[in-house]
């Protein structure tokens, strides 16, 4: 990942956060189909150095064989987004160098893929990955709300993947890179868009210069 260092993520605690936050991420391999890619919702545990990675997918899905060949694999989680535009810049009516882009949130993590095929293991992730979802809700739904014959079914066309992370690295692009008077124009943009989100991403970074 093309990594400037004014937007460079090293802390942990963040990067674990981000994942946390927003579960659903790209999962990519490359194998003897080439290359493939699908989304899939993670669970973190704090398993390891760095942590590990908890998914299923279905046994129909073309991506099991890659996993199971235990390549290598890429799993890239994406925070929010927004488009900025060069009008928010105070530059802009300084001297109007200006282009517009994009800021955004993004968390890569490397690591060999294990496959689990044991009905416990992924009743246990799946529970964890639904549990994680539902809990805030006034009547959170929960696996065994589902009759059992059911999920029994359900378990034997799914597979487990576990990922230890063997390297994780995060890229915080937002607006670090621009002046003080240029990042409020930002913030106050933002905010007139209803983009919270982004513009605490933006508050929140130093000004780089």
């Amino acid at each position: 990942m093309y990594q400037p260092s004014a937007f460079r993520e090293e802390h942990l605690e963040t990067l674990h956060a981000l994942i946390r936050a927003h579960p659903l991420a790209t999962l990519i391999t490359a194998g003897t189909s080439g290359l493939i890619a699908n989304l899939v919702p993670f669970i973190l545990s704090d398993a390891g150095v760095k942590g590990t990675l908890r998914a299923h997918i279905a046994k129909a899905n073309d991506q099991v064989d890659a996993l199971k060949a235990g390549a290598e694999s890429l799993v890239v989680f994406h925070g929010p987004e927004a488009y900025i535009t060069p009008s928010w810049y105070a530059s802009k009516k300084e001297h109007g160098r200006v282009v517009p882009t994009w800021n955004y949130v993004v968390v890569q993590v490397r690591g060999t893929p294990r496959i689990i095929e044991d009905p416990v293991w992924i009743r246990a992730q799946i529970t964890d990955l639904t549990s994680g979802q539902e809990n805030q809700r006034a009547e959170p739904w929960k696996v065994t709300d589902a009759p059992e014959p059911f999920i029994q079914e359900q378990i034997r066309a799914i597979i487990g993947v576990e990922i230890p992370i063997l390297s994780i690295e995060g890229k915080w692009k937002v607006s670090q890179n621009r002046s003080a008077a240029d990042r409020r124009g930002v913030y106050e943009g933002l905010l007139a868009e209803g983009r919270k989100d982004m513009a605490g991403l933006v508050a929140e970074k130093k000004v780089a210069r």
